[in-house]
């Protein structure tokens, strides 16, 4: 097995100038191994080879699968709704499953069904390493039940995938990291640094009162930025044909859902206004995707330094692309040209690199004979990290006081009144803008990532869990870790400058993706994200260099 040199060794040789990478661009790390506990890594990499450990390790993943905790976005708070206590049947489970970890880990329950769980270090001196997941998934729809292959709670093993809502997102995760602790527990493991572990319940609205409730818990318990890193669900790896790119996400973009209210006059249908309220809405709606957000590079930015990644490193990147990329780190012209190119040849470059919008909710009219008198859309915004919740709102107000004018409606936007619209209060009726659920956010603090600890730490990882793989798909490809963008742990930004969004899981290991039919992931994929816990807390245990 290999072993690489220990990070406080890594540390020292990167800042000694011998990275891997053009000009100093990118750096990638070397594959990372603990050395102090090689023999307990080969040991447990032995264990998880056999059929035994496997068939109970998709068991695990599979009677969590089988208990449906879906979330809903109008559930009342714990204690106030039955829903909840589904919960209860999963804690039940978790703890019949895993019982060293609780014999062991002090256990913490958070506003009823949020659990942390604290794995004592014997160095006080060192900040914990904290995972995070969630226990809550999408519901599925009753309409769709019929059209997948499995029912979606059965957590069927079919001898390749293993099935049903959760599997991918984020059961996979929850349970993958407690099997790694379980296991290391059944080895007489004791971390060096502390470990703690901390489970949602409601991801998939937000986190308002499970995300919310662990974070003020941590927050009063260990106190701010008192994690040396935090390691949430996120990026995944892609494989192309030389090469196998790992994308941990480093940064967020923020969010806002617009509200827009057309508010006119009712009456009968038979005696009806050039423009009724949901006519209005709809000229407004079509103005607003008539001017989309157009996406930038900035050189500050993750997008782009993921691009300086793949134009580095990458054997299957196209070459004309790559020096294009290059050229841009210092000519604002081939800045401009990369973007329009990359605009006209990537269909994902505007969500990547841009602000977005869409159009999601609509509500207006009750009864056919009667006028409208209100109607409503929601239009939820993800915004670039080069931008801002007010920069947002400015733009809309651009966008939109025009249509509000010609159909002579008076504008309030975000709380104010728009003093060149106030003469038009008394004629047509009024456009509303606001935040529709008081969420707004603005774009996270960027994970520091060259030169800094943590991410090399975590690179040196993902790397030598690829390389030390013995499945197929990454025989002879190169590994290369980027960074990238992604969202959901705002709740946790006070409690450490190093958050990672990353699920060590290959795209194509996911049956069919998350939040739709037929979720199912790859039992060798699912296995991988246990080598990866695994590793990880091996390795961040035996550093100092993470404080």
């Amino acid at each position: 097995m290999y072993v690489a040199p220990r990070l406080v060794d890594t540390v020292q040789w990167y800042q000694g100038g011998s990275y891997t990478g053009q000009d100093g661009v990118c750096p990638q790390v070397s594959p990372l191994a603990p050395s102090g506990h090689a023999s307990l890594l080969e040991e447990m990499e032995t264990l998880y080879s056999t059929e035994k450990f496997r068939m109970s390790a998709y068991d695990g993943l599979s009677g969590a699968v089988r208990i449906p905790t879906e979330m809903f976005d109008d559930l009342k708070p714990p204690g106030e709704d039955p829903h909840w206590e589904i919960f209860r049947d999963l804690h039940g489970f978790l703890e019949t499953k895993f019982p060293a970890v609780h014999t062991t880990l002090r256990k913490t329950v958070v506003n009823t069904y949020a659990l942390v769980y604290h794995w004592q270090g014997t160095d006080e001196t060192l900040k914990p390493l904290l995972l995070t997941a969630h226990q809550d998934v999408v519901p599925v729809e009753p309409s769709t039940v019929g059209s997948w292959k499995n029912p979606p709670f059965s957590g069927l093993f079919d001898g390749e995938w293993i099935w049903g809502r959760g599997s991918c997102d984020d059961k996979s995760g929850l349970i993958s990291s407690l099997t790694a602790v379980e296991s290391l527990l059944e080895s007489y493991f004791k971390p060096r640094r502390t470990v703690v572990l901390a489970f949602g319940i409601d991801e998939e609205r937000g986190g308002i009162v499970g995300a919310t409730a662990i974070r003020d818990y941590l927050l009063a318990t260990y106190g701010e930025d008192a994690f040396a890193m935090l390691v949430d669900e996120g990026g995944r790896q892609e494989l192309s044909e030389n090469a196998v790119v790992a994308a941990p996400a480093v940064a967020e973009k923020g969010s806002f859902n617009l509200r827009m209210e057309v508010a006119t006059p009712g009456g009968h249908s038979s005696v009806p206004p050039a423009h009724t309220s949901i006519g209005m809405l709809a000229a407004l709606i079509t103005e607003l995707e008539a001017n989309p957000h157009v996406p930038q590079l900035h050189r500050n930015d993750t997008a782009y330094e993921q691009l300086q990644c793949l134009a580095t490193h990458s054997p299957d990147f196209p070459s004309s692309l790559a020096k294009l990329v290059k050229k841009s780190q210092r000519s604002d012209k081939a800045l401009a040209k990369l973007t329009k190119e990359l605009e006209r040849t990537n269909p994902l470059f505007k969500a990547t690199a841009g602000t977005t919008q869409a159009v999601d909710v609509i509500r207006g009219g009750v009864k056919t004979n009667a006028l409208p008198e209100n109607a409503h859309v929601i239009v939820n915004h993800r915004i670039a990290g080069y931008s801002s919740v007010g920069a947002l709102q400015s733009r809309l107000v651009d966008v939109l006081s025009p249509v509000a004018a010609r159909f002579n409606l008076s504008v309030e936007a975000f709380g104010h009144t728009l003093a060149d619209t106030a003469e038009h209060q008394a004629a047509a009726g009024k456009l509303t803008l606001s935040d529709a659920f008081g969420t707004a956010l603005e774009p996270a603090p960027i994970t520091p990532t060259t030169g800094s600890p943590p991410y090399e730490l975590l690179s040196g990882v993902i790397s030598n869990v690829i390389k030390t793989s013995k499945r197929g798909i990454y025989a002879g490809k190169k590994v290369i870790v980027a960074p990238s963008i992604l969202l959901d742990t705002k709740h946790y930004w006070k409690l450490t400058k190093h958050i990672f969004r990353y699920s060590h899981l290959n795209v194509v290991d996911g049956y069919n993706g998350a939040h739709t039919i037929n979720e199912a992931i790859r039992a060798e994929g699912y296995m991988e994200m246990i080598r990866f816990f695994t590793q990880l807390i091996l390795t961040v245990d035996e550093t100092d260099t993470l404080a």
